[in-house]
């Protein structure tokens, strides 16, 4: 028995032992559903928030669309890290996302063991090596070359002129698969990449790689058809095929031209980000426009304060004939342009043209080249996605080859987004991606 006094003077109140014991447990009871609750708070809380960060309106055609919002999740973390970095003067913050997509991909690999590398196609040669001081990687068929000659493909890798490795990832994996089914000797190019480097660099390196494969001798060397030569990219790197296709067209000194241009997803203007493309997918994963635009202004060597005046086209005034060849209210079909507008102004008044004129070079912006110059490029693939910023800077530059007599076979896909072509791969691998990739060199086996 415990006893309790009321007052001084007063009888204390006798309370059994079960009855102090039964208080103290309700007591706890009460604290542990106090503390069960603040936990179950934070928890919802908690969720809540990642839920927020990680979910964004997808389209309907989207397939495995959380897979989408968690790869996109990872890629904006890894930007926003690397961003905190910068600010704090550890490291350039294109340095830092590089370092995260490569933890990326080598933790992908620890996971699934030796079969996540090329390597598994037997036979294949690799060899790292240099064409014209160029770094690149070369693939030889297990087929050889002994008493026959083979296809040729030059690869140019994407990643906004930042990012990406012709040795690493998807790039090495496709390149192999392509060199193993297609008897093709493929030389995938390590062109500089910004910050070390901005335009013109990294087509400079292109175009001296592509020189120097196209030589007579280098074919030669490895059994290649010079009639049978791609050349070839996606995102940036496409851009960069365009442009090298265009340049070695008007080259009356090369001897060997490319047969071919593969383009996926290629990034071609950036006089416009207000087309239909750039609206309807302006806050898309993998690539929002914002991200883009700051793509270019970091190619191109120019102010990143310059992006809220590149956003709303305040730097589109341009003469007319020049508009014309991008001027996607005739390029675009109908159910392409629906009813946006053309966002346009009559005066740089900003003075951005003349401070990048990066903006209008044809080696930075292959849209802009004249017809006569698209007219005697290679017959060409062109990849689109329907969710993709740079969707309609594809079809663009698709009916402008046509118009100018060049044969284009433009494949598009309704389902796909951005970088899908990378994105074959567990733990990351999309049907839309698979599917691309399997149309990309069933192309080749019938055009090359």
């Amino acid at each position: 028995m415990v006893d309790f006094p009321l007052t001084a003077n007063s009888s204390p109140i006798r309370i059994s032992n079960n009855k102090v014991s039964a208080v103290r447990q309700s007591v706890e009871i009460l604290i542990q559903t106090r503390m069960g609750v603040k936990g179950l708070v934070v928890t919802v809380l908690l969720a809540v928030f990642v839920a927020y960060y990680v979910y964004t309106p997808l389209p309907d055609a989207i397939q495995e669309p959380w897979k989408l919002l968690l790869v996109d999740a990872g890629f904006r973390t890894a930007m926003h890290l690397a961003s905190l970095k910068h600010r704090l003067g550890l490291d350039h913050y294109i340095t830092s996302v590089r370092h995260s997509i490569e933890g990326f991909e080598s933790t992908a690999k620890g996971l699934l063991g030796s079969g996540a590398s090329g390597g598994v196609i037997p036979g294949v040669k690799v060899r790292d090596t240099t064409f014209a001081g160029i770094s690149v990687r070369v693939y030889e068929p297990p087929a050889g070359g002994e008493g026959h000659l083979r296809r040729g493909l030059l690869y140019f890798h994407g990643g906004g002129w930042a990012l990406g490795s012709a040795k690493k990832g998807t790039y090495d994996n496709v390149n192999r698969m392509v060199s193993d089914e297609l008897n093709t000797v493929v030389v995938s190019v390590e062109y500089r990449l910004y910050p070390e480097v901005i335009f013109p660099e990294p087509y400079l390196d292109c175009l001296a790689a592509a020189k120097h494969f196209l030589s007579p001798e280098v074919l030669a060397k490895y059994s290649v058809d010079p009639e049978r030569v791609a050349v070839s990219g996606d995102s940036a790197g496409g851009n960069l095929a365009a442009a090298v296709a265009q340049e070695v067209s008007l080259d009356e000194s090369m001897t060997v031209k490319f047969s071919v241009q593969a383009l996926i997803y290629p990034v071609l203007q950036a006089l416009d980000f207000n087309t239909p493309s750039y609206l309807q997918n302006e806050h898309m994963p993998i690539l929002p426009r914002h991200t883009m635009v700051q793509f270019w202004l970091q190619y191109l060597g120019a102010d990143l304060s310059l992006l809220p005046q590149l956003v709303v086209n305040n730097h589109s005034a341009v003469a007319s004939e020049l508009r014309l060849r991008l001027d996607w209210t005739t390029l675009l079909p109908q159910k392409v342009r629906k009813s946006h507008k053309p966002v346009t102004v009559e005066k740089d008044s900003h003075g951005v043209l003349k401070a990048v004129p990066g903006f209008l070079d044809v080696r930075a912006a292959p849209l802009l080249a004249r017809s006569e110059v698209l007219a005697k490029t290679p017959r060409a693939y062109i990849l689109t996605c329907e969710f993709d910023v740079l969707r309609d800077d594809g079809l663009m530059y698709a009916r402008r080859l046509q118009d100018a007599g060049v044969s284009v076979t433009s494949e598009h896909y309704e389902d796909g987004f951005h970088g899908c072509f990378s994105f074959i791969s567990w733990p990351i691998d999309f049907d839309v991606g698979k599917r691309a990739v399997r149309g990309y060199i069933n192309w080749l086996q019938n055009n090359l």
